[in-house]
Formats: C-alpha cells, structure tokens, sequence
C-alpha cells in the first residue's frame, strides 16, 4: 500500500435532528447527562529527585507546594473547574466549592 492508496476520505455527519434541540432550539442535554466523568481533588504537589523518591517509607512526610488553608483544585477529567475546602459530611471527607471557573475560561485553558 503506498501514499496515493491511503487517501483519507473526510467524514460525513447527518445535521443535528429535532430531537436533539429543546424548546426553543437550544440543544437537548438529556443525552449526555449520564456520562460518567472523573473528579479529582489535588491538595499540593511536589518535585523531588528519583534519590529522595527512594528514601521514601511508612511515616516519611512529603512536603507540598500549597499552604494549609489554601483551597484545593477540582478537576474533571483533567480539567480545572473550581476550587474548594475539605469537609466531613457523615464521617466522610467532602469538598465544598468555593470558586467555580466560569464556563468561558474552561474553554480558553482547553486551547
């Protein structure tokens, strides 16, 4: 197989249907609402070198490059959309959001 015979056709896609927009013509978000995603907290983080990585065991203790207080960083998928402060709810920890990233600086931190 050579260059001229892996031509790559451009995709062709249907025009979005009806059911699909909401009243009024915005798009229906129904469809996507039960895509899981991924939430992660991220208190700190930290760079050492591989020699002190190794010197690592039970009761060592990391040191972060955030101060006890700030907030934490929420990310879904991988993307910051707010910040927060640790919570116990029923004996578990929660995060309370303190900032949310508007909807336009996610989009401008995606390119």
């Amino acid at each position: 197989m050579n260059a001229s015979d892996s031509a790559a056709a451009r995709a062709a896609f249907d025009p979005l249907t009806a059911d699909a927009m909401g009243p009024g013509g915005d798009l229906n978000l129904d469809v996507i609402l039960d895509v899981p995603v991924s939430l992660s907290l991220e208190v700190g983080r930290a760079r050492i070198p591989i020699r002190n990585l190794l010197q690592l065991n039970q009761g060592s203790v990391v040191e972060l490059d955030r101060a006890a207080g700030e907030p934490l960083d929420v990310y879904v998928n991988g993307t910051l959309i707010a910040q927060g402060e640790v919570v116990v709810v029923n004996d578990r920890f929660g995060v309370r959001l303190t900032d949310v990233v508007s909807p336009a600086e996610r989009i401008k931190r995606l390119r």
